[in-house]
């Protein structure tokens, strides 16, 4: 078994300003699991993702405890998820995962980032055909049989298990499933006692572009610009 495929990451900002978008993040990822499925991670499969990847990122637990108490709050901002698309500078895909509760101000951001990092936005359905978007567990590998855990999981929909790499440059079991199945994926886990690092729902590129590394770095200067925005969850791409 390999190592799984993964495109380049951006690491551009600061440790302490990456944290505090992860939060953010989750934060916002809380908040709409639980209007969506209610406040009790028993009953709400999302929301006990969401806790288990706050955990990942050592996410207080107060501030996991008071995202939930907002989004039972009555003035509680209402989030709109919209995935906007684009090119990067050298023909990049891009992909831009965004939780807002004013469109008007996001798309106008959006197209700011996209302008200043010498790319271009653009229209629903010019670049999501080249992903496809999946279930991504991050496992700790310790004690697990990685050949028995894949026989036991391809009923639950698995189609690629192998090595990756987590935030910490750690090594990860990394599973993935198709996006219909990652309910499914979920809870086989939970049953096996499995409590993944990390499980999310990520745009995977089918092909990937190689570019130098003068050129790659426009790329991910453009990622870590889109990354900082305030209405940002999650950014794909397909630079190698």
């Amino acid at each position: 078994m390999g190592r799984i495929f993964e495109v380049r990451k951006s690491t551009m900002f600061a440790r302490w300003d990456k944290m505090a978008k992860q939060f953010s993040r989750i934060g916002k990822e809380i908040v709409m699991a639980v209007k969506a499925g209610g406040p009790d991670p028993a009953t709400n499969p999302a929301l006990r993702r969401c806790m288990q990847n706050a955990k990942s990122v050592n996410m207080p637990k107060d501030r996991v405890e008071a995202a939930i108490k907002r989004a039972n709050g009555k003035e509680m901002e209402n989030y709109e998820e919209i995935l906007y698309e684009g090119y990067g500078p050298h023909g990049v895909a891009v992909l831009v995962e965004t939780a807002t509760d004013n469109h008007v101000r996001t798309v106008a951001n959006v197209k700011s980032h996209f302008n200043k990092g010498n790319g271009t936005l653009g229209n629903s359905g010019s670049v999501a055909f080249q992903f496809k978007k999946m279930g991504v567990f991050k496992l700790n590998p310790q004690g697990l049989s990685q050949e028995d855990l894949e026989l036991e999981l391809i009923d639950f929909g698995l189609e690629e298990m192998g090595e990756g790499t987590g935030e910490n440059g750690e090594t990860v079991l990394v599973l993935r499933v198709g996006f219909t199945d990652f309910g499914n994926m979920q809870k086989a886990l939970e049953e096996k006692g499995l409590t993944p690092i990390s499980a999310e729902l990520e745009w995977i590129p089918g092909t990937t572009v190689e570019l130098g590394e003068e050129q790659a770095q426009e790329v991910l200067k453009l990622v870590d610009r889109l990354e900082q925005d305030e209405d940002v969850q999650k950014v794909f791409h397909n630079l190698a």
